[in-house]
Order: structure tokens, then C-alpha cells, then sequence
């Protein structure tokens, strides 16, 4: 099997659009390509797809194989950029040994899983029969994962292929949940004499909730709401930043009406604390800045009513964000965190705030839901809780870690590694479905998942797919 191969259909990949809970074309093209292929597939309610290969002759009474991937992918992109997801193919180059979308997220996560294995499908590998596995809608939520029925897949080993550092098996994760705040609001006449300033944060690399929680990285949403919360003369009009619950925010922009007495101390105040940030995240994320443009108020313009807002401003620079726990039995893990993830105002009178908690304990992922939950409820909003899933206990005494680690041994002539991992798998919730699961998870190495300028390293996928055929060939 060739990491060319692979390559190949991931490249076929990028032209689908197949964005969580629009995953309608991949579907279509994942059926489409068992039937040329003159396999056997399935499609279940939800829109989660098997793919199988049968035994190859005398392998019939090898174990059953399933490997598995997510076809959905998170959609982002910098702002300004014209990018189309539900209908444009994803642009990357090639540069250095990288494969990169620069001002998108490239799609790799779980899309290389998915191009290894209709890879597998197509090869020519002695191998026992092989079920392949493709989920909708993980990054939202796993909901592909909670919607499976027994009886859709019949191995008992499973390989999941959504991890993102070549060299390192993956034997747990963490759980998670949303926890959402919802705060109402009138609107208000911006005060005579005012103008419009629009304050942006922004260049900041983003990056996954759970694997780059602990790295340091800015939250334009909680930057914008600590200077916000430092000037309380200004009337709030509209406030906006982050987007998907898994993913860290990068820009958040803020229209509020200053006094014209007030325009030039706004602006120094905003350069001045363009300058702390800049000192602050030097070596985390060096590019964060901060803007301001100003503007004449259009009629009718409105604020939000001064109360909402400064509970707004006040929550959003309040909540807890980031590493709340790391792990006492393994050394290195980040056990529980949070992510104040967005901030939007999807209709008239209504701010929403999304964050994500997750932890590989389930008591104190409930337990950092209800913290955001009380911050957020002090301040006036209404807060629910949604898309809780379980995390994924290590086994370490698993038959398939140890064929996984005697392969690559033998393939690079060194040890893996092997952790678990803060970001969320779907592999707890196949447990729930189909106990008795035998779980391993590794993957290429990716970088800045979730975000624009997501890349993959094309040397790690040589491994990757050399590792995979190894382990695949070496199950009995």
C-alpha cells in the first residue's frame, strides 16, 4: 500500500464539501465508490457508512478488522477570505514537506484517516475481512458515533484513525460537553454625540480546544472582554468572535459607541494595549493584534441596554478558560479544561455564548460545566448543557497495543509512545454500543487542527501508512 495512494484519494477529498451536519456529498461519494469498487456497504439513518473488504482467500478465519475515521470536518477560515464550504474544493500547496491550507482549515483531521482506508479497500493486502467505518457529524458533537446500532459493524478490533502525532499510540481520551449561556437584551439609542468604534482582535493561531488548550494561546473572545471590562464608558452595540465549541478563538471584533470626547483616549488605550499583548503572548502567539476604526453612527442605530452589557462583558472575562486539571496518574496529560470557545448575536436580542469543557474524568467534566455555569448564571444568563460524551479508559494489557507496538518496533527500530489524549474520540461511545471493543488510535502528524493554515507532514504519513499495513497484516 503507498502513501501515494493515500494521498491521492485525500486530494479527491478536498474537492467535497462535507462540512458537520452537511455531510450529504461525502456520503453520496463514499457509496458511490463501494459500488465501483464492487463492495458491500451500508448507510444507516444518521448517515454513517460501512465499507467492507472481504478475507482474502485463506484469510476467512483471521479476526474481523474495522477501521475508522470521521467524514465531516470543521470549517474555518480567516476572516476576509473567500471561501465558499458548502460548495468550494479546499486550497493548499505543498511546501517543505507540508501539505497546507493557509487561509482555511485543510480537513486532514479525520480526512487523511478517511483516504487511508479506501486506500485499504482498494490494496491488495492478505488480510481478514475489513470493515471501514465512517461517522458523521463527530466534530459537533459525535453524534454519528451515538446514533450507531448494534450489529452495524461485527469486529471486535477497531482502529481509529482521527490522531494527529505520528510516533505515538493512543489508548484513552477524554470526554466531553457544550455548556451554552444565553443573555437578553433591549436595545437602546446610542447617545448623541458619539461615534462608531470597532474594535478587533485578532492573528491569533486558534488551534484544537483539547490537544492545544494547554499551549499557552490566546482567547481573542476573553482579550476583547478584558478590554471591554476596562472601559466602561463605552456603549456596546454588537460583540462577535470565535466560532466552533472545538476550537479556540481567534478574532472577535466589538462596535461600540464612544463619546467624541473620548475618540483619541480610546485609541491610545487600544494601542497601548495592542503593545501588553504583544508582550504578553511573544512566544505563545506572537501575531495577536488589536485594531480600531471609527465610524459615523447610521440612523437608528441601537446599543444593547448598559445593564446586559456590562454582565456580558463582565461574564465573558469571568469564565475560566483553559487547563483546570492535569492528570495525577499520567504524567504530561491535561485531565480537565474549558474553552470559552464564541461569542454571537444570532438574532435580535440575544447574545450567545458557547464553551466546551472536557475531562477524562467524568465527575469533574460535570463538575467544570457547572463552574462555567455559574458564572455565566450570576451575570443574568440562562445556561444549558448539551453533547455530553464519555471518555475512553486506557487499557494497557490490550492485545492490539502490543501487535501495534511490536510493529513499529520493527518498521523504525523504536519504541511508540503511548498516552492518552485530552481531545475528545469516538471511541468512549463505541464501548457503549459495542463492549468489549479492542481500541488503538494513531494517526500522521497534524498541526494547527481546527484552524486556518492546518497542515499535514507528508514524511509522518509515509510512517503512518507503513505502520497501518504492518498492523493490519500481523492481526490473528
Amino acid at each position: 500500500m503507498e502513501s501515494k495512494t493515500v494521498l491521492d484519494y485525500f486530494r479527491e477529498i478536498t474537492r467535497i464539501p462535507r462540512e458537520s451536519g452537511h455531510e450529504e456529498q461525502i456520503i453520496a461519494y463514499l457509496q458511490r465508490f463501494a459500488e465501483e469498487h464492487s463492495l458491500e456497504s451500508r448507510t444507516d439513518e444518521a448517515g454513517n457508512v460501512v465499507i467492507v473488504r472481504p478475507a482474502s482467500p485463506g484469510c476467512e478465519n483471521l479476526p474481523v478488522t474495522v477501521l475508522q475515521s470521521h467524514s465531516d470536518m470543521v470549517c474555518e477560515k480567516n476572516s476576509g477570505v473567500e471561501h465558499d464550504f458548502s460548495r468550494d474544493p479546499i486550497e493548499y500547496v505543498i511546501e517543505d514537506g507540508w501539505m497546507i491550507a493557509r487561509d482555511t482549515t485543510l480537513g486532514a483531521d479525520c480526512g487523511i484517516g478517511m483516504a487511508a482506508q479506501l486506500a485499504v479497500l482498494t490494496s491488495d493486502l492478505q488480510t481478514g475481512r475489513i470493515e471501514c467505518l465512517f461517522t458523521v457529524s463527530e466534530e459537533t458533537g459525535l453524534y454519528g458515533a451515538k446514533a450507531l446500532k448494534p450489529g452495524f459493524i461485527t469486529g471486535k478490533i477497531l482502529i481509529n484513525l482521527d490522531s494527529e502525532d505520528e510516533g505515538e499510540l493512543f489508548v484513552g481520551c477524554a470526554g466531553g460537553m457544550d455548556t451554552t449561556a444565553v443573555f437578553r437584551y433591549a436595545g437602546v439609542p446610542v447617545p448623541e454625540g458619539s461615534k462608531l468604534a470597532r474594535i478587533k482582535i485578532s492573528g491569533g493561531i486558534g488551534g484544537h480546544s483539547g490537544d492545544d488548550i494547554d499551549k499557552g494561546r490566546a482567547n481573542a473572545v476573553q482579550l476583547l472582554a478584558r478590554f471591554l471590562y476596562s472601559h466602561p464608558e463605552l456603549h456596546l452595540c454588537s460583540i462577535e468572535g470565535g466560532n466552533k465549541s472545538n476550537a479556540i478563538a481567534r478574532e472577535a471584533v466589538a462596535v461600540a459607541a464612544v463619546a467624541d470626547t473620548e475618540v483619541e483616549p480610546l485609541k491610545a488605550a487600544v494601542r497601548a494595549f495592542g503593545s501588553d499583548l504583544k508582550a504578553e503572548y511573544a512566544l505563545a502567539d506572537p501575531d495577536i493584534r488589536v485594531e480600531v476604526s471609527l465610524e459615523e453612527v447610521p440612523a437608528g442605530m441601537q446599543a444593547v441596554e448598559p445593564g446586559v452589557a456590562r454582565a456580558v462583558v463582565t461574564a465573558l472575562f469571568a469564565a475560566p478558560h483553559g487547563v483546570l486539571a492535569m492528570s495525577r496518574d499520567i504524567p504530561g496529560l491535561v485531565e480537565t479544561s474549558t474553552n470559552l470557545a464564541s461569542v454571537k448575536m444570532p438574532e435580535e436580542g440575544v447574545i450567545a455564548v458557547g464553551t466546551s469543557q472536557r475531562s477524562s474524568v467524568d465527575t469533574e467534566r460535570r463538575a467544570a460545566g457547572l463552574k462555567v455555569e455559574a458564572a455565566f448564571r450570576l451575570a443574568g444568563a440562562e445556561v444549558t448543557h448539551e453533547s455530553e460524551y464519555p471518555g475512553w479508559k486506557p487499557n494497557m494489557d490490550s492485545a492490539l497495543l502490543k501487535v501495534c507496538e511490536e510493529s513499529y518496533r520493527r518498521l523504525f527500530g523504536t519504541a511508540p509512545v503511548v498516552r492518552a489524549i485530552h481531545a475528545g474520540l469516538e471511541c468512549g461511545l463505541f464501548l457503549d454500543t459495542f463492549p468489549g471493543l479492542d481500541m488503538i488510535s494513531f494517526g500522521p502528524t497534524l498541526r494547527g487542527v481546527h484552524a486556518p493554515g492546518e497542515r499535514l507532514d507528508l514524511a509522518s504519513l509515509d510512517r503512518f501508512v507503513a505502520l497501518l499495513e504492518d498492523v493490519i497484516l500481523h492481526i490473528r
